[in-house]
């Protein structure tokens, strides 16, 4: 039978690039902790890169710029993903997604069912937080950054040109997910979201 690690490394070659891994993805090679043992060592033969304590990747092989790994973005999906959590993202995070703002923050903070948590990508921080049943209801991928970043930006603050960019963006989102999400959003929201219908 074929060692721990080989047994590992076959799978993550049949991977594809960019793909993220997690010590439970293996489990069924052997014990953690030979599984752990297994990911060290192909951390030290460059054929996956550590992105985080118990979270791995795959790179992207690029000719022009060599291995390319995973964003914080990403790893937060996959951890959403293997978590069976939603994510809803906050503050700055969602302005900048928007293109209401050129700052891209160096702390990515998620409200989310799943478990709260702190991890270091690099140099990102990505920060999950509980969320009231109501904040994570939200539907629409436009349409719930928008409630997100009005409400980072605060009532009575929201210029002109940020209500009109916010208004273009939400007359690409679906209509019944924009109208449920007006229902969700807070009033002062909800009569700025209420003019894209």
């Amino acid at each position: 039978m074929a060692s721990v690690e080989k047994q590992i490394k076959e799978h993550i070659e049949q991977a594809r690039g960019g793909s993220i891994f997690y010590p439970a993805d293996f489990e069924e090679y052997g014990s953690i902790e030979a599984v752990n043992v297994a990911l060290h060592r192909l951390v030290k033969l460059n054929i996956i890169k550590r992105l985080a304590f118990g979270i791995y990747a795959k790179p992207i092989k690029s000719k022009l710029i060599g291995d390319v790994y995973p964003g914080a973005e990403d790893v937060a999906k996959a951890i959403a993903r293997r978590d069976n959590a939603r994510l809803l993202p906050t503050g700055a995070y969602a302005q900048n997604r928007l293109g209401l703002s050129t700052q891209v923050p160096m702390k990515l903070v998620y409200f989310t069912d799943g478990p709260a948590r702190k991890i270091k990508v690099g140099k990102t921080t990505i920060l999950f937080k509980k969320a009231s049943p109501r904040k994570i209801a939200l539907q629409g991928e436009i349409s719930k950054l928008v409630v997100m970043a009005l409400s980072d930006i605060g009532k009575g603050n929201v210029t002109t040109d940020e209500e009109n960019r916010i208004l273009s963006l939400l007359k690409k989102e679906k209509p019944e997910l924009l109208k449920h999400d007006i229902r969700m959003a807070p009033r002062w929201i909800a009569e700025i979201m209420v003019k894209a219908l």
